[in-house]
């Protein structure tokens, strides 16, 4: 299953991530880059030119992330967002519907 925005995800258990103390941790997806335009920093190597930014729960920043590093948990049923005057939440399918 593709990862997309919103979703929250779980970071997969490899020696870099154990490294660096992110291993199991979880957390919601905020966006996603194509590293060669923007810069961003990212935690591993992909095999496309594409990272995926996490908001870990319980940390202040998000990290960049190549997705091979990234496990699907769910789409974050009840995840509200709201653009203009214009409220969505988020379905168990993924769907974003009015509210």
């Amino acid at each position: 299953m593709a990862i997309s925005f919103g979703d929250n995800v779980r970071v997969a258990s490899t020696p870099l991530t154990v490294s660096l103390g992110l291993a199991g941790l979880m957390g919601q997806v905020y966006g996603e880059t194509t590293p060669s335009v923007t810069g961003v920093e990212v935690v591993g190597r992909s095999a496309a030119d594409y990272a995926v930014n996490v908001q870990l729960d319980g940390r202040d920043e998000s990290l960049w992330f190549a997705p091979e590093l990234l496990e699907f948990v769910d789409h974050a049923p009840g995840t509200e967002i709201v653009i203009g005057n214009k409220r969505l939440v988020r379905t168990a399918s993924g769907e974003w519907v009015e509210g």
